[in-house]
């Protein structure tokens, strides 16, 4: 402060010294030029005697020999040479060539509203609008500034000076100058613009990318605008004249140090504290000051979570431990729920295998679906826990995500952390009074529910399901698979053929719930009867013939020939004879040509008795006639 107090002096006296060389001088200039006139004038003139002339006038001519009549012509009276050299150094000591458009530095000596003034050592004071000093809003009196020399005299003889074009002139060497030599630089924040901000740095307007503002994601743009900032001069485009710079640049210098520091330090199981940084589906990015590491969806809590923005948000603060990382360390794992004790640890010892509890399904699978019990603690209730029925179905079709559910407890492995339930446990086993409720030869209706290629799935109620075998299903009609019989959920009407208690297995029939048609087509269609039809279809073998809409016969080749020798065409009608007739394979043969033809029908009369007696001899017993039910479905379920 005192060097400055004595320079203020200096200045102030040089000034004042100035002043009085400079008076002095035009004082002599004066006076020696009013006694040169005068001298001029007296030799002009006739003189008087009685007039007592002075030293100068006594010897008029080497006066006027020495005069210089070019000073003289030009108003300029001779000075001393010395006195004039010190006026000329004082000048150029103090003042300023206000002329040449050069940059100088001036000082800031008041401060307005508006203006500021500023002293830049010449005959008078600047004045610069104080919008040009918008990135400096800490500009105070005794600051230096520089600034060029707009207007040497306005119209009220004011010095204008501008310091925007100064810091144009120079701002190009500066951003140069900070970019080779990688200095930090201040800059005013201007505005928002696309992908990023304006900044005013030594009066040019720089880029700063958004991604470049600061490490961790910018949400709000805006709060940077109208601050002043450090910047590192990151790129120049000096042919469009681009400058881009980076706030972040400065920040990394600093986190590097600390990362190597924290990378140093890291253990597995030791608990930090950070920042969340960012929030993905599958997990939580954390900040442990200029290190990030993973938290796992998985790891963020003891329950399941669909999203982590359900447990944390951003830039909280939270602790977090270390599960493991690489050799690097630059991939760190970390977990939040592992600060708390698992939830099976806390769970209740009088919890016991058949206790009913009641929890939230969290999860659905195809096999089953997950009941959180307790915060953190599941049990898996498998889809063939749901329901009685032994026809499995989607664990969808009996609870939702979300529902509350009540299920018992099956199994309950504390050390495994496993737990098994059940729904159906809940209600009676219909199994138990099934003899009472369908005795064998009982008629029910139920609903069909899946097909097998050997039979149908008919449920009669829940949990209990029978199967009708294909060949239960008509007595007349050849099935190749059930859905040419019926559809899945219409309703048919079944018979209770077998039931098995202690196998879980009903054996239902559809065709038993009818008479046999073949019973009376027994009598109706024996062999040597005559019916007439049309042929409905030619075969390589023969033809096909329908009597009604149970009964096909078939006609070999040869019995198709007529009494002209030709043969019955395709929706030709004749007179047909039954020659063949088999109730038990549903087997029916017809000729056209016995019609005709004696041998034929001998033939055909000594068949029919043969079959008659065969039929009578062989009559089966009830025993008989259940032993080969048995084995035709034996036969048909590959026993």
């Amino acid at each position: 402060m005192a060097d400055k107090a004595n320079k203020e002096v200096a200045e102030k006296a040089a000034k004042v010294k100035v002043e009085e060389v400079a008076t002095e001088v035009v004082a002599e200039v004066s006076a020696e030029a009013v006694e040169a006139a005068a001298v001029v004038e007296e030799a002009a003139t006739p003189q008087k005697p009685e007039r007592e002339l002075s030293l100068k006038e006594s010897n008029p001519d080497k006066f006027l020999t020495d005069f210089n009549w070019h000073n003289y012509e030009e108003g300029i009276d001779p000075i001393d040479d010395g006195k004039l050299d010190e006026f000329e150094q004082l000048v150029k000591d103090n003042f300023v060539d206000t002329i040449d458009n050069e940059v100088v530095q001036g000082e800031v000596v008041f401060l307005s509203d508006r203006d500021a003034i500023i002293d830049i050592n010449a005959k008078s004071e600047g004045v610069i609008s104080l919008n040009e000093f918008r990135y400096n809003p800490d500009l105070k009196v005794g600051d230096k500034v520089e600034v060029l020399i707009d207007v040497r005299e306005d119209s009220t003889g004011q010095l204008i000076l501008s310091h925007r074009k100064a810091r144009t002139i120079m701002a190009w060497d500066r951003v140069n100058k900070a970019h080779d030599e990688a200095t930090i630089v201040n800059g005013f924040v201007k505005c928002r613009t696309k992908g990023g901000m304006i900044v005013d740095v030594f009066g040019i307007e720089a880029f700063l990318p958004g991604s470049q503002i600061d490490v961790k994601p910018i949400r709000d743009y805006d709060v940077y605008v109208g601050k002043t900032m450090e910047f590192k001069v990151v790129k120049i485009n000096h042919e469009f004249k681009n400058v881009v710079v980076s706030h972040k640049a400065l920040i990394e210098a600093d986190i590097e140090e600390q990362k190597k520091e924290i990378i140093g330090q890291l253990e597995k199981g030791q608990v930090l504290e950070g920042v969340v940084k960012n929030i993905t589906s599958y997990g939580v990015f954390v900040d442990l000051g200029g290190v990030d590491g993973l938290v796992h969806i998985t790891d963020l809590s003891w329950s399941r979570i669909n999203h982590p923005n359900e447990i944390v948000e951003l830039d909280q603060k939270l602790n977090v431990v270390i599960l493991d990382f690489d050799e690097d360390k630059t991939r760190i794992q970390l977990g939040l729920k592992q600060l708390s004790a698992h939830p099976w640890e806390a769970l209740g010892d009088e919890l016991k295998i058949g206790d009913k509890v009641k929890g939230k399904v969290v999860v659905i699978a195809d096999y089953g679906a997950f009941i959180e019990v307790t915060e953190g603690v599941e049990g898996l209730i498998h889809v063939s826990e749901m329901s009685w029925s032994t026809h499995l179905r989607s664990a969808q079709d009996f609870v939702n995500v979300g529902d509350e559910v009540e299920a018992q407890i099956l199994t309950l492995d504390r050390e495994e952390r496993k737990m098994s339930l059940g729904i159906k446990q809940l209600t009676p086993d219909p199994w138990t009074d099934i003899t009472t409720k369908y005795p064998v030869g009982s008629l029910h209706k139920g609903i069909v529910r899946n097909f097998t290629n050997f039979g149908v799935f008919v449920e009669l109620e829940e949990g209990i399901d029978g199967l009708i075998y294909i060949s239960d299903l008509s007595w007349t009609k050849k099935i190749k698979h059930p859905s040419e019989f019926t559809n899945v959920g219409d309703t048919l009407e079944v018979k209770v053929l077998e039931l098995d208690v202690s196998g879980r297995k009903l054996s239902l029939g559809h065709k038993q719930t009818e008479e046999n048609p073949w019973d009376k087509y027994e009598a109706e269609f024996a062999v040597g009867t005559k019916h007439t039809a049309s042929i409905d279809e030619v075969v390589d073998k023969g033809a096909v013939i329908n009597f009604n809409e149970d009964i096909s016969a078939f006609v070999p080749k040869r019995h198709l020939e007529k009494e002209d020798g030709t043969d019955v065409k395709k929706g030709e009608e004749a007179e047909f004879q039954i020659i063949e007739f088999n109730k038990e394979f549903k087997k029916v043969v017809a000729s056209h040509m016995s019609i005709h033809k004696e041998e034929e029908a001998k033939i055909v009369k000594q068949a029919a008795v043969k079959a008659k007696q065969q039929a009578d001899e062989s009559k089966p017993t009830l025993g008989d006639a259940n032993s080969a039910l048995q084995a035709l479905k034996d036969k048909m379920d590959g026993k």
